[in-house]
């Protein structure tokens, strides 16, 4: 089939690989226009072009959507079909009918559960047991298109967002040749979505990733694995801010952000139960076990965080 490929970050190169893998006719690749990193701002390519200029695959990354350049380009290189993963754009009403086949997108959650920017990191956030991808036709709504296709996979106690970022991505590519296969055979199904079993996902904050210790130890545990890599759970100890990469959950009692055990392991109360945090990052400081730091910096029993 020949395709449109639009995508952008890490999350949907391997979907453009199972394309190309598949054999389809890739006529063209969006994505959104290079960014400037570090500290040197030096401007890098999104994921999805590096992979498509390895490929010899041509590229457009137009700055808008809906001022009629990208349909122009669109109707030039005529596409049956259009797939999306993880674009970080919205197309308007003249592309998504553009293609005879229509566009087709590859969600990270088991819609209509977490429609938006980070279904994936709320899924963690709010503990689920289980998670999984969608593909699913455009339309004019954010993620409210009629599903096609669902892969369900268990989430692990101790997963972080990250590690089931890497995962569902490549549960994502299997869905998504499925998806196309089906499409190209005339057996793809149109399941709409119930709007009363949605619940929106949004962009994360910083300021999301504050740690409440009023919290239970298993709703503090999940804050800390949801916001990892990004962007990263923290608190304060002696007023200078700490963040927080791994952690468990522990036995003990005590007044929230009160340390029961600083000695080789840095426990703290929660509203319910306690956590002890493993991996921590001190200002200034790099990522390292928490029985590391406290040698260096002893932090007494009875200490706050949180401050």
């Amino acid at each position: 089939m020949r395709i449109v490929f639009m995508g952008t970050p890490d999350f949907a190169v391997p979907c453009l690989a199972r394309l190309i893998a598949d054999g389809h006719e890739i006529a063209g690749v969006f994505t959104q226009p290079d960014k400037p990193k570090g500290r040197g701002m030096k401007l890098c390519p999104p994921p999805v072009k590096e992979l498509a200029l390895e490929r010899n695959l041509p590229v457009y990354q137009p700055e808008k959507m809906k001022d009629g350049t990208a349909l122009a380009i669109l109707k030039g290189l005529a596409p049956e079909l259009i797939v999306v993963v993880a674009f970080g754009r919205i197309l308007p009403v003249d592309i998504l009918d553009l293609p005879p086949y229509g566009c087709i997108n590859v969600h990270g959650s088991l819609l209509p559960r977490y429609r938006g920017a980070a279904p994936i990191q709320w899924s963690v956030l709010n503990g689920d047991e289980t998670a999984g991808v969608t593909t699913m036709y455009l339309a004019e709504g954010l993620d409210t298109g009629d599903m096609i296709l669902k892969k369900e996979t268990p989430v692990g106690p101790e997963e972080t967002s990250g590690e089931l970022f890497d995962r569902l991505s490549v549960l994502g590519a299997e869905a998504l040749s499925e998806t196309v296969a089906l499409i190209a055979a005339g057996k793809a199904r149109r399941t709409p979505q119930d709007d009363s079993l949605s619940c929106y996902a949004p962009m994360l904050t910083k300021q999301d990733a504050k740690i409440d210790f009023t919290k239970s130890a298993r709703e503090v545990h999940n804050l800390v694995r949801g916001m990892s890599p990004w962007p990263v759970a923290h608190t304060t100890l002696d007023g200078k801010t700490l963040k927080v990469h791994r952690t468990r959950t522990a036995e003990g009692s005590g007044a929230p952000g009160e340390v029961l055990a600083g000695g080789k392991a840095l426990v703290v109360a929660c509203g319910e139960g306690a956590i002890e945090l493993l991996e921590i990052q001190a200002d200034g400081s790099r990522r390292m076990a928490a029985a590391d730091y406290l040698r260096g910096h002893p932090v007494m029993k009875g200490a706050k965080l949180g401050l």
